[in-house]
Order: structure tokens, then sequence, then C-alpha cells
């Protein structure tokens, strides 16, 4: 069953007011007859099924699609803890597929980080450009995926900003390659509870510094291994996240 976003706002007296681009999908893409059944998040946990009973027709404003709410339940597509993956910016496309796949993990927010290793430099015209692209793309994934909410891909911000905001979470996670107490990091994962939050620092292609890895130790982070290879940058976060999945949903 099609899955699909819409504010909360736009539930009311049993019906579903779906508007914006999925109109387009809807209709012109997946071409639904009426009377086909979707599937809704409205963001805030709750999932409803919906039967499409009229095309509205319209400008690009009114045009719509409305749905008959059939059934109505709390969602089951979210982890029992947020995390949050700060990422190091990594060269060429690489953040997209970040992106996508931390999503179907079950990733709640994304920050990209400006690192000291890291190659991409982006002014704000270009950062504003690809936020908007990174978070198209996290929907989508939220869609595919079905979770009742759509992870949001913050600006990039600067690695001392990124600790920053790092420290109102519960638990600091950062891999770091030199790292090699695999009991110990067992250990810290296992501690790990649902309901808390969780930061995951993720370094670009050339890690993170030795200095980077002091300064985020004095801002609470837990530094901690993944294993005896060394995992390129995409692959490290996801493989975090996956750990994490399967440890809070147990």
């Amino acid at each position: 069953m099609h899955h699909f976003f819409v504010d909360s706002s736009n539930i009311y007296e049993g019906k579903i007011f779906v508007a914006g681009s999925d109109v387009h999908h809807i209709k012109q893409v997946l071409r639904l007859p009426l009377g086909e059944m979707v599937e809704v998040s409205d963001g805030t946990g709750k999932r409803y099924q919906g039967e499409i009973i009229e095309y509205q027709e319209g400008n690009t404003l009114s045009e719509g699609i409305i749905l008959s709410i059939v059934s109505e339940r709390v969602g089951v597509g979210e982890l029992p803890a947020g995390i949050t993956l700060f990422q190091g910016l990594p060269k060429g496309d690489k953040m997209e597929l970040i992106i996508q796949k931390a999503v179907e993990l079950g990733v709640y927010e994304i920050v990209p980080v400006a690192t000291k290793r890291a190659v991409v430099k982006l002014d704000e015209k270009k950062a504003d450009k690809k936020k908007e692209r990174w978070n198209a793309i996290a929907e989508s994934a939220a869609k595919q995926s079905k979770r009742d909410l759509i992870p949001v891909v913050k600006p990039v911000t600067s690695y001392a900003d990124a600790l920053i905001q790092a420290k109102e979470s519960d638990v600091i996670l950062l891999p770091y390659e030199l790292e090699t107490g695999i009991q110990e990091t067992k250990e810290t994962i296992s501690k790990i509870e649902k309901g808390q939050s969780i930061a995951i620092f993720i370094g670009p292609e050339g890690g993170f510094t030795p200095a980077e890895v002091a300064q985020g130790i004095e801002q609470g982070a837990v530094p901690i291994t993944l294993g005896r290879r060394i995992l390129r940058t995409e692959t490290a976060g996801l493989t975090l996240l996956s750990i994490l999945m399967f440890h809070l949903e147990e």
C-alpha cells in the first residue's frame, strides 16, 4: 500500500486532504483510481488508511485529493529512541546515499558537519540548495520505508557547533578507527535504553583528527570501535545505526 505524509491540519471530519507534489505523483505517476486505499502519516505518530473518494481540480494551490478515513492507529514505524546523525561532509553524492539509508534505518534527524578533513566546502548558496535536495531525499525515503515522520536534514554546521547541539543528547557515540576496545563498545551500546536520545558522529573520508576526537571527548562523546576493518564514511554511520536498531527494537 502506498504511503504518504500530510500535515495534521489537513485531517478533519473523517477526511484527509492531500495536497502539494503528492497530488501529481498519485494522479499522473501512480495513476491510482477512485476507491484505491492508501496509507497516510500525519507526522505526530498517527497513521491512517484512507480511500480515495475525490480528485479535486483547480490551480496549484487548490487542487488536491480527498480521502475518506477507513482506519486509524498509532504508528509503528519509529525507533523507541531519537537518533541524530552528525555526518562529516563526504565527497560527491555520497551524502544522498547516507541520507536515504539512514532514514530507512530509523534516524530522527541528520546534521551535515564541516570537519577539518572534509574535502567539500559549501558556500551559503550551495549549502541551501543542497539542503533542499537532501530533505527531498529524506522525504522520499520516509515514504518508501513507511516511517511515521519525515526526518529533517539540518543546515551544514561546524564541528564545534555540532558538539554543542549534541550535548542535549543522553548518549554521544564517536566511532574512531584507532579505538580498539570492542568489549567496551559492546558494553556502551548495551547500556543504551529506549527513550534516550542518541547522537552519532561520523567523520568524512579522512576521518576525525586526533584534536577533534579529543574535543569530542571533552564534550562528553564516547569513542567506540566498529571492528577491525576500516569502514568508509558512507558505511560507518549505517553500520552503527543498524546495530542500534537491532538493540533498541529487541
